[in-house]
């Protein structure tokens, strides 16, 4: 039976290649995937232990510039850690943010990765950290040292000026020299720029003191014998431990951080893969039918149906192996493919071999040809019911009603069974989205077991019309959709699939873009948004220089803070009192905020329900440095999206903190948005690359963008499985031009020419891709309202939104599909010849 089941693929090479591209691309995803993240850990991995290959002992502290309650380590402390016995050096080291213009003032670097540290060499005058390929460390307050991608982009060369950003004003360094490292900000596309220590310490902590200190071992000497050493001259929050001890942590943190990647990527491949098994289920089934009376004869000579049917599972089982092979080699590809694209876009990876594991290769040679064979196991079992006597008749018999009544009873059930899930999901808010997945999966299911009852209606419907159209090709074309239900609807079902998450994800994406843009419209007034483009608070400078600069008539900061009212720490906003409501949309309950003028606060709706707070109340407020006084209510107001709980003047707050947490700076300009200005507020800010301006349609992208980058992301990840479904459509029109040879040589015969049976082949490819399309569409936006719902109280102003535009455009796409896939078969169909088409049985 195993030569039987060789010759037969043999023998239908060309009919089995469509399945081979399936399972091939299937493959290719999940070896890809493995593959890919398996080398980007093992090379983060070595990158990491790499860093720590001369630390014996490495020690951190919380110390911050803002909190001088939390020391770092002192010079003394550092001094006495050099003198232990055992240690070779200690290092100390301290960083913070840096940003570096290049030569037209733009920012180099995304912004939360650029950083800054200091260069401390040791004896030899070299620091182990970095290696200088030009010039040397700085040596002097104004010279600075590059990393080299940051030096290649800014065109920047040793003697060059150099214009740095840290969190005060921008100053000019002096470029001494240009170094490699492996440090993780640079790699993950950022920065990295070296001050002398002093200079380090003053920017980023205190005069005197580092963050980090990094101990070295002799030779022969024990880490933890020095760790034990440390501890006892260490201040009490700082911390200690073995540079293998930190090495292990951060490679556990790299696999915990690329595992949700993985899984990602993979539960897009088993999306490929279950469409795939609609093609390979398709394919024997048609394969199995046009071999009936090859099979009846087998029967006839003596084979069981156990062995026919184990001959169809080997069948299965070759073409699997075969398109395993080829997936795999295709995933290696596509893993090292990933990797360029990666480092296109910024994302440097450390350089390292193609980790190629036992179980990238397992799992892919295992879903290979283990998905071909399940796919293959109901043909095969029809196979194996193939009766000798059917050996005298030219085809095999047709599907009982009965078969046809129990499929669409199982599938009504699981139908409804999946919409009661997904409904009541949806009525559960928040907590339901476990209960639509399960519902999903059910609907899923249940719509595929039903789709073969659905194409006669549905097709039914557009008949008329394509025989007004089209007319005899038309007419035929309608025939042929739905002459097999069941082929018909698994060709239909791997469409429906994709299009049933690619229609869910628009839905959902399209709703919450514009619910969030809506959100962003509607509750700010404020022209620009000024930042600082890592992430970290602006200096008090930026926002004095932004309040004198040319045509703003209104700035507000958005400080944060956090203040005690009572026993409950509540965070609130530190706001100009008079400008403010120019800046924000925000609606009063009751008062006013005109009331912050008077040393008044305000609340939140929310916050004020919730302690039963009121206009007019006195609340007794503990600041942060401990001091207490009675604040009163001034105004209640709609809760805004882009203000905290609790809005208290800016000069109330001032005296009581060390340092204002200033996230942002709102302002108003005189005449709205303009070129000019921008240009304005740039100049103000000194030109600082750090500073990052948004108009209002940069806050809307920013706020909303994300939104559209996910979209994306998810129709590129889900292009495979709508790539397997078009070679679903190829697959089953080819096949069944090849069993319709003596129909088509008749219609020939009787006067049907060439022109007329290809459009009868891109019909008839059309109506079973629109009707895929419809089934999809209609599950997918289904699916997308269930799961809105539970996002809907957590997203103010949230209203069901239906792209009509992305669903028109899905359907033209899928009528394209059917055009295209029908190119090869349609053409193969109109070059038959009519005589030896009739004579074929």
């Amino acid at each position: 039976m195993f030569r039987t089941a060789l010759r037969n693929v043999l023998a239908h090479k060309a009919r089995l290649l469509m399945t081979v591209l399936a399972v091939m691309l299937g493959v290719a995803f999940v070896s890809g995937t493995l593959v890919f993240t398996d080398t980007l850990g093992n090379a983060f991995r070595n990158q990491s232990a790499k860093s720590y290959d001369d630390v014996a002992v490495a020690v951190t502290t919380p110390a911050n510039q803002r909190d001088e309650k939390t020391r770092g380590i002192t010079a003394a402390t550092l001094k006495k850690i050099q003198g232990l016995d055992g240690v070779d050096t200690a290092t100390g080291r301290v960083s913070g943010f840096a940003g570096v213009a290049d030569p037209d003032g733009k920012l180099i670097g995304n912004g939360w990765s650029n950083t800054g540290g200091n260069y401390s060499p040791g004896k030899d005058g070299k620091d182990s950290a970095y290696t200088f390929v030009d010039g040397k460390g700085p040596d002097a307050a104004d010279r600075i040292a590059l990393d080299q991608e940051t030096a290649k982009k800014g065109k920047y060369h040793v003697g060059d000026r150099v214009r740095v950003a840290t969190n005060g004003p921008v100053k000019e360094y002096t470029l001494a020299g240009v170094f490699t490292t492996e440090d993780g900000a640079v790699n993950a596309g950022g920065s990295l720029v070296l001050f002398e220590s002093p200079v380090a310490q003053k920017l980023y902590l205190r005069p005197g003191e580092f963050k980090e200190v990094n101990v070295a071992a002799a030779a022969g000497a024990s880490a933890e014998k020095l760790l034990a050493d440390v501890k006892p001259l260490l201040p009490k929050d700082a911390e200690a431990k073995t540079g293998k001890a930190l090495a292990d942590e951060q490679a556990k943190q790299i696999q915990n951080g690329l595992s949700s990647l993985n899984t990602m990527l993979l539960a897009f491949a088993a999306i490929a893969l279950f469409v795939g098994v609609f093609l390979i289920a398709n394919t024997f089934t048609m394969l199995v039918a046009q071999r009936t009376k090859e099979l009846a004869l087998m029967r006839a000579v003596g084979a069981s149906r156990r062995q026919v049917k184990r001959s169809v599972l080997l069948e299965a089982a070759v073409v699997g192996a075969i398109a395993s092979v080829i997936g795999f080699v295709l995933g290696l590809g596509l893993a090292t493919g990933l990797r360029s694209v990666m480092s296109q876009f910024g994302g440097k990876i450390p350089a390292g071999p193609l980790i190629v594991s036992p179980t990238a290769v397992a799992a892919a040679f295992g879903v290979g040809v283990l998905i071909t064979v399940l796919a293959a196991w109901l043909p095969a079992r029809r196979a194996a019911k193939i009766p000798p006597v059917a050996a005298m008749n030219s085809v095999h018999a047709t599907a009982t009603v009965k078969s046809l009544v129990l499929r669409n009873s199982i599938g009504g059930a699981l139908t409804l069974l999946g919409a009661t899930g997904i409904v009541a999901g949806a009525a559960a808010g928040s907590d339901g989205r476990t209960l639509i997945g399960i519902g999903a999966f059910f609907a899923l299911v249940g719509v595929i077991v039903l789709i073969p009852l659905l194409s006669r209606p549905v097709i039914a419907l557009v008949r008329p019309l394509l025989k007004r159209l089209f007319g005899v090709s038309g007419k035929l074309a309608a025939q042929n959709a739905v002459r097999n239900p069941r082929r018909t609807g698994a060709t239909a079902s791997a469409l429906a699939i994709g299009l049933t998450l690619v229609t869910g994800i628009s839905v959902l994406g399209v709703t919450l873009g514009q619910a969030i843009d809506r959100m962003t419209t509607d509750n700010i007034k404020a022209d620009y948004l000024v930042s600082m483009a890592s992430g970290n608070s602006l200096d008090e400078s930026a926002l004095k220089a932004l309040e004198k600069a040319d045509g703003v008539s209104a700035v507000s900061p958005r400080q944060d803070a956090w203040m005690k009212f009572g026993n409950q720490e509540i965070g609130a906003t530190g706001v100009a009192p008079g400008d403010v409501a120019e800046l924000f949309a925000i609606k009063t309950v009751s008062g006013s905020v005109e009331s912050l003028g008077d040393g008044k606060i305000a609340v939140s709706e929310d916050t004020a329900k919730l302690h039963h707070w009121k206009t007019g109340d006195t609340v007794p407020v503990v600041y942060d440095d401990g001091k207490k006084e009675n604040l009163k209510v001034g105004a209640v107001y709609e809760d805004n999206e882009f203000l905290s709980r609790i809005l208290i003047p800016k000069n109330l707050l001032d005296p009581h903190v060390s340092h204002a947490d200033i996230r942002e700076v709102w302002l108003k300009m005189d005449g709205g948005e303009s070129a000019a200005h921008e240009k304005a507020l740039v100049k103000a800010l000194g030109n600082n690359p750090a500073m990052s301006i948004m108009d209002r349609q940069d806050i809307r992208d920013t706020f909303g963008g994300f939104i559209n980058t996910a979209l994306n992301i998810m129709y590129g990840l889900l292009a495979m499985a709508l790539i397997i479904a078009v070679l679903g459509v190829v697959n089953t029109l080819a096949m069944s031009v090849f069993e319709r040879q003596q129909e088509i040589g008749m219609l020939r015969a009787i006067g049907l020419d060439r022109r007329r049976v290809k459009r009868m082949i891109r019909l008839e490819a059309v109506v079973i891709s629109l009707f895929g399309a419809v089934v999809g569409i209609g599950l997918g936006t289904f699916l997308g309202w269930a799961i809105g719902q539970t996002l809907k109280s957590d997203i103010p102003g949230y209203a069901l939104v239906v792209p009509w535009d992305r669903i028109g455009l899905f359907l033209v796409l899928a009528a394209l599909v059917g055009v295209l896939a029908s190119l090869w078969p349609a053409r193969s169909a109109a070059k038959l010849n009519m005589l030896t088409a009739i004579k074929t049985e």
